[in-house]
């Protein structure tokens, strides 16, 4: 599952259903630049290891089904708990390791 979030742009994907909600395939699509095939790809493989979930619904006065994602609890704990510690842990450790900054 770590392997899924290992991914540049699945990360991605990730990182913004956790900061900024629900969201449409193209909603996701504008924001990251990506295109269709490759967003589905990416987000099947999200909703495949359970980082996030698909849920259709109708919109008002709309007619046809229409496709949002979100983060599961799991993907936010895995997201803010897991990689993003993670990521700020690496950062520290090279500023506390950089040998271009000795004084």
């Amino acid at each position: 599952m770590h392997a899924a979030v290992g991914h540049r742009t699945r990360y991605e994907i990730l990182y913004r259903l956790v900061h900024n909600g629900e969201m449409s395939p193209t909603e996701l699509e504008a924001e990251m630049d990506i295109d269709d095939s490759t967003l589905h790809y990416h987000l099947n493989k999200l909703v495949d290891v359970g980082l996030v979930e698909k849920r259709q619904r109708t919109e008002r006065g709309q007619d046809g089904l229409y496709t949002y994602y979100q983060a599961t609890v799991f993907g936010e704990v895995t997201l803010t708990d897991g990689v993003d510690e993670l990521i700020c842990g690496e950062q520290k450790f090279e500023q506390m390791y950089d040998s271009t900054n000795d004084t």
